[in-house]
C-alpha cells in the first residue's frame, strides 16, 4: 500500500507518495484544488492512504483527499512534533516523516468529526465571536462614560446600563460633540451585533431542539441552554471516551504532573485539549456554585480544609484548593463571557 504524507498549507500543499518499503515514489507541490489533487493521488487511488496535519482549515483538503483515497488520516501535531521533530524543517522534509510515520503505523491521530458536526461547530463559535464582540463594545461605551465627569454618576443609577432604560439614556444623553458622534457609532454597531446574536440564537435554539443529551447536560447545575449545546457537540460521540478521567483530559481539566524522585507535585491545569469544551465547564462554575446551596457549601468548606494543610509560601501562589469544584472557580474568575 502506498502512504501519501500532505504538508497543507493555505494556497498549495507539498505531498509524497511512498511504498511499503519505505522508497518515495513521487513528491510534488500541489495547488489546493481537487483538479489538481485528484491528478497527483490518481494513479495510486485504489491503494493508498494519507495523512495530513490539523492545522487551520485542514477540512478543506480531508475532504478532497476523501473522496479520492480509501483512507485519510489526521494528525495530532504537538504528538508528532514529540515523535519525530527535526532540526531542519522543510516542506518536503515534513511531508515525507507523515508517510513514513503512516507507514510504518505510528501515527498519532487526532479525532475526525463528521462534517454536519462541523458545521454546528461553526454555528456555535460564531455566537461566542459575536459575544466577544459585544463584550468589547459594552466596555467601550463604559470607558466612554467613565470619561464625563459630568454624567458618569448618572450612569451608575442603571442597574444595567445595556438594558431597555440605559439604552435610552445612553441615546439621549447630552455631551460634546465628538464624543456624541463616537458614542452613537458604538451604540450602532452594539445594535447590530445584538442582531446577529439574536439570529445566531435562533440556529442554537435549532440544535437544542429534540436532542436528549441536550436535556440530560442541562440537568446540571450551572449549564443553561447554550453550555449544554456547546458541551454536547464539542464532546461529539460520548463513547470514544473509555473512561469519564479520559474526558477530563481531553477537556484540560486534569493539573499538571511533576513526578521525580518519589515524589510528585501537582500544578495548574493543564489547559490542553479542546479549549471551548474546557472554557463552558469553567464558566458553568460561577452559576452552579451561585444557585446550588450543595455545591457552595462543598466548595468552602473543602478550600479551607486544604488551605490548612499547604505551607505558606504555596497559599501565596493561590494552589491551595485542587477540588474539581473549587480549581474550577478559581480559574473562573480570571475572565468570563456573556452565556
Amino acid at each position: 500500500m502506498y502512504s501519501i504524507g500532505v504538508d497543507f498549507h493555505k494556497a498549495y500543499s507539498h505531498m509524497t507518495v511512498m511504498d511499503a518499503q519505505g522508497q518515495v515514489v513521487k513528491v510534488g507541490k500541489v495547488s489546493n484544488t481537487f483538479e489538481a489533487v485528484h491528478a497527483f493521488v490518481a494513479p495510486y487511488r485504489d491503494d493508498a492512504q494519507a495523512v495530513l496535519e490539523a492545522t487551520r482549515n485542514w477540512t478543506v483538503m480531508y475532504d478532497m483527499l476523501e473522496r479520492e483515497l480509501r483512507a485519510v488520516y489526521l494528525a495530532h501535531p504537538l504528538k508528532v512534533r514529540a515523535i519525530a521533530e527535526a532540526r531542519i524543517k522543510t516542506d518536503r522534509i515534513d511531508s515525507k516523516i507523515l508517510a513514513h510515520l503512516l507507514r510504518c503505523d505510528l501515527l498519532p491521530t487526532a479525532y475526525v468529526r463528521p462534517r454536519e458536526q462541523r458545521v454546528s461547530q461553526q454555528i456555535l463559535r460564531q455566537r461566542m465571536f459575536l459575544v466577544r464582540v459585544r463584550t468589547m463594545v459594552k466596555n467601550r461605551i463604559h470607558v466612554l462614560i467613565d470619561r464625563q465627569l459630568d454624567v458618569r454618576e448618572v450612569a451608575t443609577q442603571f442597574s444595567d446600563l445595556f438594558g431597555s432604560a440605559g439604552l435610552a439614556w445612553l441615546r439621549t444623553v447630552g455631551l460634546a460633540d465628538i464624543e456624541r458622534q463616537l458614542l452613537n457609532a458604538e451604540l450602532a454597531l452594539f445594535e447590530a451585533v445584538q442582531e446577529r446574536i439574536a439570529e445566531s440564537d435562533g440556529l442554537v435554539r435549532n440544535l437544542a431542539a429534540g436532542d436528549p443529551r441536550v436535556r440530560w447536560v442541562r440537568t446540571i447545575p450551572g449549564f443553561g441552554r447554550f453550555f449544554a449545546v456547546l458541551v454536547v457537540h464539542e464532546i461529539g460521540t460520548i463513547r470514544r471516551f473509555a473512561t469519564p478521567e479520559k474526558l477530563s483530559a481531553y477537556a484540560g481539566l486534569v493539573p499538571s504532573v511533576h513526578a521525580s524522585g518519589g515524589k510528585v507535585f501537582h500544578g495548574r491545569l493543564t489547559k490542553q485539549g479542546n479549549k471551548w469544551l474546557r472554557w463552558a465547564v469553567v464558566e458553568a462554575v460561577r452559576p452552579a456554585v451561585t444557585t446550588d446551596p450543595d455545591l457552595r457549601g462543598g466548595t468552602t468548606s473543602a478550600c479551607a480544609s486544604e488551605r490548612d494543610r499547604i505551607p505558606r509560601r504555596w497559599r501565596r501562589r493561590g494552589a491551595y484548593c485542587s477540588s474539581p469544584i473549587g480549581s474550577s472557580a478559581r480559574s473562573a474568575r480570571t475572565g468570563s463571557l456573556d452565556p
